[in-house]
């Protein structure tokens, strides 16, 4: 029986790559950041669990060793997933939210990827799969935070796959643009955690645009939007194809981000993406 793990299974692309792997045949160790979404993992959904966060270094250490205990020692995939947002312009962002999402989306990963790279070498062989996103490689204003979170995981992740060429690791990206989760939902949590927007020189646009946006419950699809399943088309082919791709690009938006940033100027596509 395969073995993966999947991180941030508690909604989402995460929940709904578990139950997917799970009933394709795979042990499936699904991970969440809280203990009590771990129960629900394991009484509702008949999968295993380890808590890990990626803020808690102790949980991702602890987390790894539970899943190398459930496997009998052996990962064949890991897909790092489970990232949040800290929507707001790049004056207002405090550095310590800053710091708070690179602990979050990058150096937990990193840690997490660590960990499975020394057991993947042991087996000498393993993918790891990199949940990325649009905004790895295509800027959109609003979003800096996330923005610099996810380019960093693509320089990563490009060195990595670089360095362990000849090894029979493999290191994947996943490029979704928009897809219904509740990223949204725990945007607007942090925006509210960190944004001083009252105070800021932007106060009327953050009222009057932002907060609506953030706060609005069922929110109507954004251009091409598209549901979990989606994502988890593209990681089952990254986990089992003979020769993965390097990077698998989900929804349309994705695919014509990429096109504009390569045949643009630099200059055209700012003029483009400050429309969007």
């Amino acid at each position: 029986m395969k073995s993966i793990l999947i991180t941030g299974c508690s909604s989402g692309i995460g929940l709904d790559a578990a139950l997917a792997f799970r009933d394709a045949g795979w042990l499936v160790i699904a991970s969440c950041r809280k203990e009590s979404d771990c129960e629900i993992m394991r009484s509702t959904h008949g999968m295993q669990s380890a808590r890990i966060d990626y803020e808690d270094e102790e949980s991702i250490i602890k987390g790894f060793n539970t899943t190398l205990e459930i496997t009998g020692r052996r990962l064949d995939v890991l897909f790092n997933n489970g990232a949040y947002a800290v929507p707001a312009l790049v004056e207002d962002l405090p550095t310590e939210a800053l710091r708070a999402i690179f602990e979050a989306n990058f150096f937990g990963w990193h840690t997490l990827t660590r960990l499975a790279i020394t057991q993947m070498r042991k087996q000498k062989e393993g993918r790891i799969i990199q949940n990325s996103s649009v905004l790895g490689f295509a800027p959109l204003k609003f979003r800096g935070a996330y923005n610099a979170t996810k380019f960093a995981l693509e320089g990563l992740t490009d060195t990595m796959r670089l360095e362990m060429h000849r090894t029979n690791i493999h290191l994947i990206l996943v490029e979704p643009g928009p897809i219904r989760t509740k990223i949204r939902e725990n945007a607007y949590a942090q925006f509210i955690r960190w944004i001083n927007w009252q105070e800021t020189a932007s106060k009327s646009w953050y009222e009057t645009v932002v907060i609506p946006r953030l706060s609005a419950i069922n929110p109507p699809p954004e251009p091409f939007e598209l549901m979990p399943v989606a994502v988890t088309k593209a990681v089952m082919h990254a986990a089992t194809a003979a020769r993965p791709k390097l990077r698998y690009r989900v929804t349309t938006g994705t695919t014509l981000m990429m096109i504009f940033r390569r045949i643009l100027s630099s200059r055209a596509y700012d003029r483009l993406a400050r429309r969007l």
